[in-house]
Protein backbone atom coordinates (compact mmCIF):
# COMPACT_ATOMS: atom_id res chain seq x y z
CA UNK A 1 0.00 0.00 0.00
CA UNK A 2 1.29 3.26 -0.99
CA UNK A 3 0.86 5.03 2.67
CA UNK A 4 3.50 2.48 3.52
CA UNK A 5 6.15 3.79 1.96
CA UNK A 6 9.20 6.10 3.46
CA UNK A 7 8.41 9.74 3.84
CA UNK A 8 10.64 11.95 2.46
CA UNK A 9 11.21 15.53 1.08
CA UNK A 10 9.56 15.65 -2.52
CA UNK A 11 6.50 13.49 -1.63
CA UNK A 12 2.54 15.03 -1.51
CA UNK A 13 0.54 14.34 0.94
CA UNK A 14 -2.80 14.00 -0.53
CA UNK A 15 -6.26 14.55 2.01
CA UNK A 16 -8.61 11.53 2.44
CA UNK A 17 -11.73 12.90 0.86
CA UNK A 18 -13.51 13.01 4.35
CA UNK A 19 -10.65 14.71 6.36
CA UNK A 20 -12.69 17.21 9.29
CA UNK A 21 -9.67 19.31 9.78
CA UNK A 22 -11.09 23.12 7.68
CA UNK A 23 -7.19 23.43 7.51
CA UNK A 24 -6.53 20.42 5.67
CA UNK A 25 -10.12 19.76 4.03
CA UNK A 26 -9.08 18.13 0.62
CA UNK A 27 -5.33 19.42 0.78
CA UNK A 28 -2.30 18.61 -1.22
CA UNK A 29 0.91 19.21 0.86
CA UNK A 30 4.16 19.24 -0.87
CA UNK A 31 6.43 18.02 1.88
CA UNK A 32 9.84 20.37 1.86
CA UNK A 33 11.79 18.80 4.94
CA UNK A 34 11.47 15.25 7.02
CA UNK A 35 13.34 13.88 9.45
CA UNK A 36 12.72 11.30 11.89
CA UNK A 37 13.74 12.85 14.46
CA UNK A 38 12.62 16.36 14.03
CA UNK A 39 9.01 16.26 12.05
CA UNK A 40 8.05 17.23 8.91
CA UNK A 41 7.45 20.61 7.18
CA UNK A 42 5.23 21.15 4.10
CA UNK A 43 3.40 23.82 2.49
CA UNK A 44 -0.72 23.41 0.76
CA UNK A 45 0.20 23.74 -2.80
CA UNK A 46 -3.67 24.67 -3.19
CA UNK A 47 -5.34 27.26 -1.23
CA UNK A 48 -4.59 30.39 -3.00
CA UNK A 49 -5.61 33.58 -1.01
CA UNK A 50 -6.60 36.28 -1.87
CA UNK A 51 -3.87 38.69 -1.62
CA UNK A 52 -0.97 39.31 -3.68
CA UNK A 53 3.57 39.86 -2.85
CA UNK A 54 3.49 43.16 -3.07
CA UNK A 55 0.75 43.76 -0.33
CA UNK A 56 2.73 41.78 2.17
CA UNK A 57 6.50 42.91 1.15
CA UNK A 58 8.01 45.99 0.75
CA UNK A 59 10.51 46.64 -2.58
CA UNK A 60 8.77 44.07 -5.09
CA UNK A 61 8.20 46.63 -8.05
CA UNK A 62 7.55 43.70 -10.36
CA UNK A 63 5.04 44.31 -13.01
CA UNK A 64 3.73 40.47 -12.43
CA UNK A 65 1.25 39.78 -9.53
CA UNK A 66 3.01 36.80 -7.37
CA UNK A 67 0.08 34.99 -5.40
CA UNK A 68 -0.07 34.25 -1.84
CA UNK A 69 -1.44 30.70 -1.15
CA UNK A 70 -2.15 29.41 2.40
CA UNK A 71 0.71 27.17 3.59
CA UNK A 72 -0.77 25.82 7.04
CA UNK A 73 -1.66 26.72 10.33
CA UNK A 74 1.92 27.21 11.83
CA UNK A 75 3.78 30.49 11.97
CA UNK A 76 1.05 32.34 9.63
CA UNK A 77 2.86 35.64 10.35
CA UNK A 78 5.83 34.17 8.17
CA UNK A 79 6.28 33.98 4.29
CA UNK A 80 8.11 30.93 2.67
CA UNK A 81 8.45 30.31 -1.09
CA UNK A 82 8.85 27.20 -3.50
CA UNK A 83 10.27 27.96 -6.95
CA UNK A 84 12.24 26.04 -9.94
CA UNK A 85 15.03 28.60 -10.50
CA UNK A 86 17.65 27.04 -7.71
CA UNK A 87 20.27 27.75 -10.16
CA UNK A 88 19.56 31.16 -9.78
CA UNK A 89 18.80 31.79 -5.87
CA UNK A 90 21.72 31.25 -3.76
CA UNK A 91 20.92 28.85 -0.38
CA UNK A 92 17.99 26.94 -1.90
CA UNK A 93 16.96 23.50 -0.79
CA UNK A 94 16.13 21.41 -3.92
CA UNK A 95 13.51 19.69 -2.53
CA UNK A 96 12.96 17.00 -5.70
CA UNK A 97 13.91 17.42 -9.15
CA UNK A 98 12.73 20.70 -10.82
CA UNK A 99 11.00 22.14 -7.08
CA UNK A 100 13.45 24.09 -4.60
CA UNK A 101 12.40 26.02 -1.34
CA UNK A 102 13.52 29.10 0.02
CA UNK A 103 16.84 31.14 -0.70
CA UNK A 104 18.16 34.39 -0.44
CA UNK A 105 15.37 36.77 0.26
CA UNK A 106 17.09 39.79 -0.77
CA UNK A 107 18.30 37.96 -3.84
CA UNK A 108 14.91 36.81 -4.57
CA UNK A 109 13.48 40.36 -4.48
CA UNK A 110 16.14 41.52 -6.63
CA UNK A 111 15.73 38.70 -9.38
CA UNK A 112 11.72 39.64 -9.53
CA UNK A 113 12.31 43.26 -9.62
CA UNK A 114 14.83 42.48 -12.65
CA UNK A 115 12.06 40.26 -14.17
CA UNK A 116 14.35 36.88 -13.89
CA UNK A 117 11.52 35.14 -11.82
CA UNK A 118 8.16 35.22 -12.85
CA UNK A 119 4.87 33.88 -11.66
CA UNK A 120 5.18 30.53 -13.01
CA UNK A 121 8.34 30.10 -11.56
CA UNK A 122 7.47 30.81 -7.98
CA UNK A 123 4.60 30.07 -5.33
CA UNK A 124 4.91 32.22 -2.35
CA UNK A 125 3.18 30.58 0.80
CA UNK A 126 2.29 32.37 4.31
CA UNK A 127 2.73 30.18 7.49
CA UNK A 128 3.40 25.98 7.33
CA UNK A 129 2.35 22.74 8.04
CA UNK A 130 4.54 20.55 10.72
CA UNK A 131 4.56 17.65 12.30
CA UNK A 132 6.39 16.48 15.29
CA UNK A 133 8.20 13.85 14.91
CA UNK A 134 6.47 10.21 14.34
CA UNK A 135 3.56 11.95 14.07
CA UNK A 136 2.99 12.02 10.34
CA UNK A 137 3.70 8.50 10.53
CA UNK A 138 0.75 7.61 12.92
CA UNK A 139 -1.64 10.22 10.64
CA UNK A 140 -0.57 7.42 7.57
CA UNK A 141 -1.16 4.32 9.52
CA UNK A 142 -4.57 6.14 10.59
CA UNK A 143 -5.44 6.76 6.30
CA UNK A 144 -5.52 10.56 6.83
CA UNK A 145 -2.98 11.36 4.16
CA UNK A 146 -2.26 9.53 0.33
CA UNK A 147 1.36 10.05 0.37
CA UNK A 148 2.55 10.06 -3.54
CA UNK A 149 5.41 11.83 -5.45
CA UNK A 150 5.12 15.33 -6.07
CA UNK A 151 5.65 16.85 -9.57
CA UNK A 152 6.79 20.17 -10.94
CA UNK A 153 3.42 20.68 -12.40
CA UNK A 154 1.70 20.37 -8.97
CA UNK A 155 3.05 23.58 -7.35
CA UNK A 156 3.97 25.46 -11.00
CA UNK A 157 0.75 24.94 -13.51
CA UNK A 158 -1.79 23.23 -12.07
CA UNK A 159 -4.89 25.22 -11.36
CA UNK A 160 -5.18 25.25 -7.53
CA UNK A 161 -9.03 24.94 -7.11
CA UNK A 162 -8.61 21.25 -9.10
CA UNK A 163 -5.43 19.97 -7.44
CA UNK A 164 -6.65 17.77 -5.39
CA UNK A 165 -9.00 15.66 -8.02
CA UNK A 166 -6.02 16.28 -10.47
CA UNK A 167 -3.68 14.49 -7.72
CA UNK A 168 -6.04 11.85 -6.77
CA UNK A 169 -6.50 10.78 -10.41
CA UNK A 170 -2.77 10.72 -11.37
CA UNK A 171 -2.78 7.42 -8.34
CA UNK A 172 -5.35 5.28 -10.58
CA UNK A 173 -7.48 3.19 -9.69
CA UNK A 174 -9.66 3.38 -6.63
CA UNK A 175 -8.47 7.26 -6.26
CA UNK A 176 -9.76 7.66 -9.39
CA UNK A 177 -12.66 7.10 -7.96
CA UNK A 178 -12.47 8.99 -4.90
CA UNK A 179 -11.52 11.90 -6.92
CA UNK A 180 -15.31 12.03 -8.50
CA UNK A 181 -17.09 11.93 -5.12
CA UNK A 182 -18.93 15.69 -4.21
CA UNK A 183 -16.83 17.15 -1.41
CA UNK A 184 -20.20 17.39 0.58
CA UNK A 185 -22.74 14.17 1.16
CA UNK A 186 -25.14 16.69 1.08
CA UNK A 187 -24.36 16.56 -3.22
CA UNK A 188 -25.23 12.79 -3.10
Amino acid sequence: MSNQRKIRSGNILIAEPFMLDPNFRRAVICLCDHSEEEGTVGFILNRRMNVKLAELVEDINSEHEFSIYFGGPVATDTIHYIHNVGDLLEDSIQVSRGVYWGGDFDKLKFLINSDLIKPQNIRFYLGYSGWSDGQLVEELKTGSWILSDVDPNYIFKSVSALLWKQTMANKGDRYSVIAQMPSSLSLN
